[in-house]
């Protein structure tokens, strides 16, 4: 679970109690401090740094073979769908929750990047926080271009996770997340 920018790992373990039970959870602070907040991108620093950062500390909890679905809110979801597109064979789908994809870090979007793979996109139709643009062009990419199986859903209000929205994810985590393996088409 990726927080946003700002946010710390409090504010995205404060969803589990809404989520399958039967599931682990791992929070995560991002790396980078701003101030007093907390940022998965930084000026200067490569999205790659926090893609390695990450993965290792990944493999320290979760070893290969251990399925993992991100889950990320605003700037988690652009470095949860960042993360997905370098490695999508290591991670079996991500929830994109009031976000977009990290288009400015370097990251490519081909074609049929992420067949095989799942993603919770779920945006707000009146979202402030992100311009619009971004959240079209991702929206487009995840739904279309990138061959995912993408469960993509705007809901009404603002920036923010409503109950709709925790209640869409929670039945998606169950789907994708179950321990029993899924065709891949």
């Amino acid at each position: 679970m990726l927080h946003g920018w700002g946010e710390t790992e409090a504010d995205m373990i404060a969803f589990v109690p809404s989520l399958p039970n039967e599931l682990s959870y791992a929070s995560v602070r991002a790396p980078y401090v701003n101030g007093r907040r907390y940022d998965w991108f930084a000026a200067g620093r490569a999205f790659e740094e926090t893609t390695r950062w990450f993965e290792h500390w990944l493999d320290t909890v979760a070893p290969a073979g251990r399925r993992v679905v991100l889950v990320g809110f605003s700037a988690g979801a652009a470095f949860a769908g960042g993360l997905l597109l370098v490695h999508p064979d290591r991670y079996v789908g991500a929830a994109m929750l009031c976000g977009t994809l990290p288009f400015d870090a370097g990251v490519a979007t081909p074609a049929g990047r992420l067949v095989g793979t799942d993603v919770f996109l779920a945006h707000r139709i009146d979202d402030a926080m992100i311009p619009h643009e971004l959240l079209d062009r991702a929206w487009m990419y995840l739904t279309q271009d990138s061959g995912a199986r993408a469960y993509a859903v705007r809901y009404e209000g603002g920036h923010g996770v409503s109950p709709a929205m925790l209640n869409d994810l929670a039945r998606w985590l169950s789907e994708v997340a179950s321990p029993t393996d899924r065709p891949d088409t």
